[in-house]
């Protein structure tokens, strides 16, 4: 059955996880690329589709994998795997929240320079709507480990109870994690400025860093205080 803090709790960590540097940066990328090449706007949404779509597709499955993991193991194991999983998400809040105020100094959460250097080579190569759902199934697969602490942490608390509801909500934060890209492929397909996205993306994100630490940090607690007993979730 489905409750609102569940639900509260999915929504708001679909829409600051969704605020993701790396797959609004490649979409934009990308986007400048196809306008770039005097490709039509039915070509770009065509192509932008695409990408999205394998990022979501390519996030879902992921989690839907970790909850097979999840299930799989002994209940005793599995709640002292939650507590774990609780303070390494804290531990990520934490040096987002340090990337806020001293960015690029000790150790961060962000893509391998190599990977990233290997997405750029992708986004720049010779545009096909399967090339395009490989870049998105790629870039997805790259960053879940940097930047899926939001969805590691929900996907925990999904766990518990697993049914359709869970699954239903695990589409919605989905759905959720990728509307910013769908918003900005429609401002860009409307007329909206590429430079002005691009501006935007940058100006912000210092407080897309802060504010998915801030979160990152809240999640943490709630696992540990669900594998201890103290909160119950669904």
């Amino acid at each position: 059955m489905l409750d609102l803090p569940t639900l509260g709790l999915v929504i708001t960590s679909a829409a600051v996880d969704s605020i993701n540097p790396c797959a609004i940066g490649v979409l934009i990328l990308m986007v400048s690329v196809v306008l770039g090449s005097g490709k039509s706007v039915k070509r770009l949404l065509a192509l932008g589709s695409a990408y999205i779509f394998a990022i979501f597709i390519t996030y879902l499955v992921a989690g839907l994998g970790l909850v097979y993991f999840f299930s799989a193991i002994p209940i005793v194991i599995a709640e002292y795997l939650s507590i774990a999983v609780g303070f390494l998400v804290i531990f990520a809040g934490l040096l987002e929240i340090k990337d806020f105020f001293w960015y690029g100094k000790g150790f961060s959460l962000q893509i391998p320079h190599s990977m990233a250097m290997k997405i750029q080579e992708m986004s720049q190569s010779k545009l096909s709507i399967a090339g395009v759902m490989l870049l998105g199934a790629f870039v997805a697969g790259v960053e879940l480990p940097c930047t899926g602490a939001p969805y590691l942490a929900i996907i925990t608390v999904l766990r518990i109870n697993f049914d359709v509801v869970a699954f239903g909500l695990m589409i919605l934060y989905n759905i959720i994690f990728v509307a910013p890209l769908i918003i900005i492929l429609i401002m860009v397909a409307g007329g909206a400025k590429i430079s002005s996205v691009q501006k935007w993306k940058e100006e912000s994100k210092g407080l897309m860093r802060l504010g998915i630490g801030l979160l990152l940090i809240a999640l943490g607690w709630i696992l540990i205080l669900i594998a201890n007993g103290v909160i119950n979730f669904g």
